[in-house]
């Protein structure tokens, strides 16, 4: 929410970003309640209540960016938060796949590191072309 308020590119960028990061996450909760026991109907319904609570930050958002100066706070935080998550979680947990790939298979392991580094670069790649072509961004809305 609070990403609209800088602009409609902004918004536009930071919520391809959330898409880029959330769809993979929601299908591995998925993957993860559906191996720890649930039937399939119950992980969509908790899935699913996961994800409403991300409209309760929508809100808080939509609230605080009519604050003068809460958007920079809001971006630094969020900018955070998702450091956060791909050094203490996403990083190592990569590292134990390719560890536990080593001992398995170790002509796989190669093709492990090179589509884990793809998947890396290609989304550097194109958060830095939002962040370099954001001014030429344009959305015909009519």
């Amino acid at each position: 929410g609070a990403a609209f308020a800088g602009g409609l590119s902004d918004g536009v960028s930071t919520s391809v970003a959330v898409f880029c990061h959330e769809l993979p996450h929601e299908l591995g909760d998925f993957a993860v309640l559906l191996s720890s026991g649930m039937s399939a109907r119950q992980a969509l319904v908790y899935a699913g209540l996961s994800s409403f609570l991300s409209y309760v930050g929508l809100v808080i958002g939509l609230l605080t960016s009519s604050f003068s100066g809460a958007t920079l706070y809001i971006f630094a935080l969020a900018g955070g938060l998702f450091l956060y998550i791909a050094l203490v979680d996403m990083i190592p947990h990569m590292q134990s796949t390719a560890l536990s790939d080593q001992q398995r298979h170790k002509s796989k392991l190669g093709y492990l590191l090179i589509s884990q580094a793809a998947g890396l670069i290609c989304g550097l790649a194109i958060m830095v072309s939002i962040a370099t072509y954001e001014e030429d961004i344009r959305f015909d809305l009519e």
